[in-house]
Order: structure tokens, then C-alpha cells, then sequence
């Protein structure tokens, strides 16, 4: 495979794809803060079979972590980034620099309300503030036919696909299905944070959540069956349980059980919050 071309600046960006645009090529992106597993590489690879050409953005987004959260030691592997790419077969990566993204002066936040509602939220105030303005600007630097976002952070996918419909921006967003170790366990760039007895507990994360869908599914007490996975996730050997919720597969709103649903939870271990979601099916 040939290296991606490698831009860290807007308007080399926008001379590289303005020249595919010339000769009719589609291109599709994949946003990302870097430290690529294979559940990325995945993203890269539904985006290749949409588009001619595709573009990964490499950049950890300062405007989306609270003071207290990892900014800092927050996984930062370009190197083996940009080989993970080659075999894949992006085209392009765009790695800006935080003053590339927010020069000086840099004012604005842009605001989703409706799925960005609750759950992360609660514990993230500003999170969703964060990523609406960094997406916004990367559709508009790399104006992509479509982007691929992966279904692990489910609330961010419903939260940019409200984006792209309140302010008209033409991207189509696809959602691609989360990618998961031999045992269960949502790839994540924070998995790199644990130890091997932390990663044995983190894997009954979506153990907890299916049976937990499943019994929904059936008929089973809302309240009660998400906090018998509360619990249950504590007695796992998590430190503590942001949430565990279900909510209507679109808009997010309160489950309603003649609507498809997803059971979403947040959990520590240690100082690593992890997240994780699954298909609550309609009944």
C-alpha cells in the first residue's frame, strides 16, 4: 500500500481534496484523536468502500476534556498511526496542531441540544460542546461526502448526526459496529490504560449490558433491571457506575418498548472510564 499523504494544515487539506474533487472522486472521512486499534482501521475500511478516497484526521481535541480529565497523557502514537493507515488504505491524513484548529481569538462553541441530553453529559458537561466544534470545522476544511463514526460512543454518533441535520451540513453520517476483542470488550484507545486484571473485569462490561437487553427485551422492570447491572458491574470489581440507561435508538429520548432501544453505560476502573452500549430489540 502507499503511505497517506500527510497535512497539517487547512489549506493543504483543502488543495488535496479540491484536486480529487477535479477528476469526480468521492471522499469520505474518518475522524479521530490518534492511538488507532482495529476498531479505527475498521472505520477506514467502510469509508473505502463509499468513497474513492479517504481522509483521517489525527488530533486530540483539547475543547472536549474537562481540566480533570487525561488531555495530557491521552495515548500519542503518530508514527504507528500513519503505518496503521497505510495498510488500510487511507489516503490522507490531516494531523493539525491545536493552533491550526483554534487560532488566536478562537470564539465560538457550537451547541447540540436533544441526544446530547443526559448520560455523558451528566458527567462531561462540556464534552459534546467539544466534539459538535471540532466535527463541524473538520466537515467543513475536508467537505467529505460522508464520515464514519463507530457506535462504541453512541451518543456521539446521535449527537453529530443532529449536527449535520440543524445546520444543513451535507455529510452523510454512517454508523459503523463497534469492534470488540476475542472477548467481548469494545476497542478503545483508553484499553491501553489497563492492567491485565483490570482488562478480565472490563470484559464483563458487555456481558452485564446483553444479558441486561436481553432481559428488557423480555419484559423485565426498567429500574430494576438497570440497577441489578449497576450493581452487578460493581460486584464485577468496577469502582463505580456513572450510569446504566436505556434509551430510544435515535433521538436518545426515555425507552419506549415498541421502539428499538440501546442499553448504555459508563464505568471506573481505576482511574479509566469506560463506555459501552447494545441493541435493546423492539418488542
Amino acid at each position: 500500500m502507499t503511505a497517506p499523504i500527510v497535512v497539517d494544515s487547512v489549506a493543504a487539506l483543502r488543495a488535496q481534496v479540491r484536486d480529487w474533487r477535479r477528476t469526480g472522486l468521492k471522499v469520505a472521512m474518518v475522524p479521530t484523536m490518534g492511538a488507532l486499534h482495529d476498531g479505527h482501521i475498521s472505520l477506514v475500511r467502510i469509508a473505502l468502500e463509499r468513497a474513492e478516497r479517504c481522509v483521517v484526521s489525527i488530533f486530540v481535541n483539547p475543547t472536549q476534556f474537562a481540566p480533570t480529565e487525561d488531555l495530557d497523557k491521552y495515548p500519542r502514537q503518530l508514527a504507528r498511526d500513519l503505518d496503521g493507515l497505510q495498510d488500510a488504505g487511507a489516503h490522507l491524513a490531516f494531523t493539525p496542531g491545536v493552533a491550526e484548529m483554534y487560532p488566536a481569538g478562537f470564539a465560538t462553541k457550537i451547541s447540540v441540544g436533544g441526544p446530547s441530553s443526559g448520560l455523558e453529559t451528566d458527567f462531561r458537561p462540556n464534552f459534546f460542546d467539544g466534539v459538535a466544534t471540532v466535527v463541524a470545522k473538520l466537515f467543513l476544511q475536508a467537505t467529505p461526502d460522508c464520515a464514519v463514526f463507530g457506535e462504541k460512543d453512541y451518543q456521539q454518533l446521535c449527537v453529530v448526526r443532529q449536527l449535520c441535520r440543524d445546520i444543513d451540513l451535507p455529510v452523510e453520517i454512517v454508523g459503523a459496529p463497534t469492534v470488540r476483542d476475542a472477548h467481548g470488550l469494545a476497542m478503545s484507545s483508553r484499553n491501553a490504560y489497563l492492567g491485565e486484571a483490570e482488562l478480565d473485569i472490563a470484559r464483563q462490561l458487555n456481558v452485564i449490558l446483553r444479558r441486561t437487553a436481553a432481559e428488557l427485551a423480555s419484559g423485565a422492570n426498567e429500574t430494576r433491571a438497570t440497577n441489578i447491572a449497576t450493581e452487578a458491574l460493581v460486584q464485577a470489581g468496577f469502582q463505580k457506575v456513572d450510569y446504566v440507561a436505556a434509551r430510544e435508538a435515535v433521538t436518545l429520548a426515555p425507552w419506549r418498548r415498541d421502539r428499538d432501544g440501546r442499553l448504555l453505560a459508563a464505568a471506573w476502573l481505576g482511574a479509566t472510564r469506560l463506555i459501552d452500549n447494545v441493541e435493546i430489540p423492539s418488542v
